[in-house]
């Protein structure tokens, strides 16, 4: 599905960055894998991928380093931003967040956001060739968080992922009609929760929501995000995909 297709993997350290890179190079991507901090990449990906696989560091908040890091780019053929910065305050509930705290984390994850669409729309100028930039929102980008999940749970739905998460929707859409060229694609996938070790209360209540798959993996993602960077979605722009077993019903 993407025999030749030369793939940028934005925060490929994390959680879902892995899985991204891994299920690239399943279909034949060459991929570039970034994160802020790569050790956990070499220690991840010690297979020999025939020269598939470029590991480097790249820090999604340094502008210079990011418009240096595309300038040097030849041809890029498609971005999945799997990135997540944020600041130590992140994930407070909702009376604990301080304005500074609050413009700090949409600053820092949305603020990266914009630039990698915005460099790599320069990109895609310099290449003139397609190009499809796929961004991770969230189900709490499209609806309002069921609170009631994290009842008897030290956790919360963040004030500031929500409105970052609605802000790349847009943004896409945004960026589709001012390029206004069918080969520079910009969309989303919106996964619904993903397992990271969560607390059973909240699992439990969760899984009650969906139509019985509870939280998703990783891995469950990847289908999507390769379909979306393929020509089998060439005319698809602006759009957003959500995966979440009917939790968003």
């Amino acid at each position: 599905m993407l025999f030749n297709k030369r793939v940028l993997v934005l925060g490929a350290g994390g959680l879902l960055g892995k899985v991204v890179v891994d299920a690239l190079l399943v279909n034949n991507a060459a991929v570039i894998a970034t994160d802020i901090q790569t050790e956990s990449l070499f220690t991840h990906f010690t297979a020999d991928y025939a020269g598939k696989l470029e590991i480097t560091s790249l820090d999604v908040n340094n502008e210079a380093n990011v418009v240096s890091f595309f300038n040097d780019q030849q041809r890029i053929d498609g971005v999945v931003n799997c990135s997540y910065p944020r600041n130590k305050d992140y994930g407070k509930k909702l009376f604990d967040v301080s304005l500074a705290s609050f413009n700090d984390n949409v600053s820092i994850h949305l603020g990266a956001s914009f630039l990698i669409m915005q460099q790599s729309a320069a990109l895609f100028l310099r290449q003139n060739s397609p190009l499809s930039i796929v961004n991770i929102s969230s189900i709490y980008g499209v609806v309002a968080p069921k609170f009631e999940v994290y009842e008897n749970t030290n956790m919360t739905m963040p004030v500031e992922y929500a409105a970052i998460k609605s802000a790349i929707l847009h943004l896409n859409k945004y960026f589709s009609s001012f390029m206004r060229d069918s080969r520079f694609r910009v969309n989303s996938i919106s996964p619904g929760g993903l397992y990271d070790s969560q607390p059973q209360a909240f699992l439990d209540k969760y899984k009650q929501l969906t139509m019985g798959a509870g939280m998703l993996n990783a891995t469950d993602m990847t289908g999507a995000i390769s379909f979306l960077l393929s020509e089998q979605s060439q005319y698809m722009t602006g759009q957003n995909l959500i995966i979440d077993d009917g939790f968003s019903l």
